[in-house]
């Protein structure tokens, strides 16, 4: 991006940031009732960037109340559609406003590229947002064809008090994911960051505030999952909880509802996502741009990376010769350095485990390609396994970094077979020069998003989520992501000659 700044300029801006630490309830900054902090730290650095109010039952106790003390008087669940709208806008113009803060605390705070918060990360928050307030005042109720005895109204409420419990992989995009349609439906909400990445969503909360956005409406509770999470998912008054991580915790969040009062539960989990390239894909230059796109972007933190290429033996060396040529363009280190495509892993438990892959592929024979190092502090190298089967550990489990495993099949049968070998099923690309074989792939692998020659993730106005394990009650994006945020009611209107008082006798 032309408007970038330099690495100097940057860290100017870090040293002047002063990030908000405590939790955000009720229109304000509270520390925790305990008092208790603990510490978050810039992943690339190791240094302190604040003590953050650590958080309990106690907290999430008062911030619900608070929340739904906001949704029943109706300051914001009843405020007219238009008018809910136009807060929402405001708080876009704030984000635009204040986005090279934001952008710096993002990088921060998560160890992402500079580059990535602001030309990836903030424009999306906006565009969410955006999106979804516009829609606020643009989605219509229903009426049933009953007959001409009756009127049958299908209408929308908003589905209460919100819990919304998010990762740390993508802090200001899945913040705005969860409350762009649940704010625009007129919910209130209490947001858990990821307790390695929560300044942010604190910032956020503090501008909201300022767009008008009523108290009550919005709470930020920071702390562990034990501590906050469970307390929210276990909470008899929230309505719904709308939950994005790894399929371990996601079905606590289940059992947490199972044993509570049956809340809702929306679920976006893990993937370990297939890249099939056949033997007749074009343009194996640009397939490969494509494939280093889908395995290392974020330094493959990321839910729907593709971090299995399941490449056709015909045009395999080929494709591994150009990936490891565009892999000069994925250069790691100081997240902060525009020139950098790739930053540090989210902390060192992270690391940890991920460099266990690493020694595990090694163990296992796996020919390194590229890469298979780690680096000074908590980097990774961009690398690639060849050899793998699909059987193998580095297939079958969600690594989480930026560690790519190809697998060699025969045929097209074969590419559909392996890519549908895993527990999980969010997203998958197929490459070929053939649109039939194409169509044809895309209805067979069982996954929630498949691109064509591409990777991707579709956009705004197309739904997000998985099949299997990857995926449970609804669909972030789109109109759809707005459904899973209202109840469904049914107003009968009888208009029979018999009626009385236009009920049925």
């Amino acid at each position: 991006m032309s408007d970038l700044l330099t690495l100097e300029e940057y860290k100017a801006i870090a040293a002047q940031l002063n990030p908000p630490a405590m939790s955000f309830i009720n229109g304000g900054f509270r520390p925790a009732l305990s008092g208790n902090t603990f510490e978050t730290t810039n992943p690339a650095t190791g240094e302190l960037l604040a003590n953050v109010a650590a958080c309990n039952a106690d907290d999430v106790d008062f911030a619900v109340s608070k929340a739904r003390e906001a949704f029943e008087d109706g300051r914001w669940s009843k405020l007219h559609p238009v008018a809910r709208k136009e807060v929402l806008i405001k708080l876009c113009k704030l984000v635009k406003e204040n986005s090279r803060e934001l952008a710096v605390l993002e990088s921060l705070d998560s160890g992402k590229p500079i580059a990535d918060c602001e030309g990836i990360d903030i424009p999306e928050f906006i565009n969410t947002l955006t999106w979804h307030a516009e829609a606020a005042d643009k989605i219509y109720d229903q009426t049933a064809p009953v007959g001409s005895d009756a009127i049958a109204m299908i209408v929308r409420e908003p589905i209460g008090v919100v819990g919304a419990v998010l990762p740390w992989n993508f802090p200001l995009l899945m913040l705005a994911w969860k409350i762009a349609p649940a704010l625009a439906a007129g919910c209130s909400m209490v947001v858990k960051p990821a307790e390695q990445t929560s300044l942010t969503a604190l910032r956020i909360a503090e501008l909201a505030a300022e767009a008008g956005l009523p108290k009550g409406v919005l709470n930020v509770i920071t702390g562990g999952g034990a501590d906050v999470g469970e307390p929210l998912g276990m909470h008899m008054d929230v309505d719904m909880v709308t939950f994005t991580g790894s399929t371990v915790t996601g079905r606590r969040f289940l059992r947490y509802a199972a044993d509570s009062n049956l809340k809702k539960v929306v679920l976006e989990l893990g993937g370990k996502n297939p890249c099939i390239v056949l033997d007749d894909a074009e343009d194996l230059d640009k397939v490969a741009e494509q494939v280093c796109a889908a395995a290392f972007w974020n330094m493959g933190e990321n839910c729907s990376a593709g971090s299995r290429l399941i490449v056709q033996a015909g045009v395999k060396e080929q494709l591994l010769e150009r990936i490891k040529a565009h892999s000069r363009d994925w250069n790691t280190g100081d997240p902060l350095d525009p020139t950098k495509q790739l930053g540090a892993m989210i902390d060192v438990g992270h690391f940890s485990k991920v460099s266990s892959y690493l020694d595990a592929g090694k163990l296992a024979g796996h020919e390194v390609v590229l890469g298979g190092e780690t680096m000074d502090g908590i980097f990774i190298q961009p690398t690639v396994f060849d050899g793998v089967s699909s059987k193998d550990k580095l297939a079958q489990e969600e690594i989480f970094g930026p560690v790519l495993s190809v697998i060699t099949v025969a045929s097209y049968d074969e590419a559909i077979q392996v890519a549908n070998d895993t527990d999980y099923g969010l997203a998958a690309s197929v490459f070929t020069a053939n649109g039939k074989k194409a169509l044809r792939a895309a209805q067979a692998i069982k996954a929630g998003t498949v691109t064509v020659n591409c990777f991707g993730e579709g956009d705004i106005t197309t739904p997000f989520g998985g099949y299997k394990q990857s995926g449970f009650g609804g669909r972030d994006n789109s109109i759809h992501a707005h459904d899973q945020y209202t109840e469904l009611k049914t107003i009968w209107v009888d208009l029979s000659d018999d009626a009385i008082d236009g009920c049925v006798d």
